[in-house]
């Protein structure tokens, strides 16, 4: 019988937020993924001061800084809304 690999039943929650290098921000998920992303991508990102970006939070589903206007979302991050969207 066939059995499904990978992460089809995970639910993806983030963990940490790194920025280890220039220009690049990496999500860890609490299932032990990481995604390394341009933080070009994200405008809302880039506005973000420097000095800040280490002092994120979790919010909905999300991460966000205080001086940002928005939550990213892990969908965005992951890019398939339609499996891993947020809102009912």
């Amino acid at each position: 019988m066939f059995t499904k690999e990978g992460y089809w039943n995970v639910v993806p929650q983030i963990k940490s937020v790194l920025f280890p290098t220039r220009g690049k921000w990496q999500v860890d998920l609490v299932d032990g993924r990481s995604v390394v992303m341009p933080i070009s991508a994200f405008p809302c990102l880039k506005k973000v001061p420097v000095r800040e970006r280490p002092q994120w939070y979790l919010m909905g589903g999300g991460v966000t800084w205080d001086s940002c206007p928005e939550v990213i979302h892990v969908e965005q991050i992951l890019g398939d809304y339609q499996k891993y969207g947020h809102e009912a």
